[in-house]
């Protein structure tokens, strides 16, 4: 049986193999485009902020359960 704990895995990992998957891209594209470049960095520097408020919603969910649950 699925729980709402193995749901919430499954949500992370995808966010941070997204996460990771994105910033690669960017700097991929980083490298290639000379015109685009502030488009890019801006884009990598957004996606570090993505996953940096993604994974404290998370930690925050997670102080949350463990408070209410003792």
């Amino acid at each position: 049986m699925i729980t709402i704990d193995d749901i919430s895995m499954a949500v992370i990992a995808v966010i941070r193999l997204g996460a990771v998957f994105r910033f690669i891209y960017c700097m991929v594209r980083l490298q290639g485009a000379e015109e685009e470049q502030t488009q890019f960095k801006k884009r990598a520097k957004n996606t570090v902020l993505f996953y940096v408020i993604a994974e404290c919603i998370w930690q925050i969910k997670e102080l949350i359960f463990y408070y209410y649950s003792a």
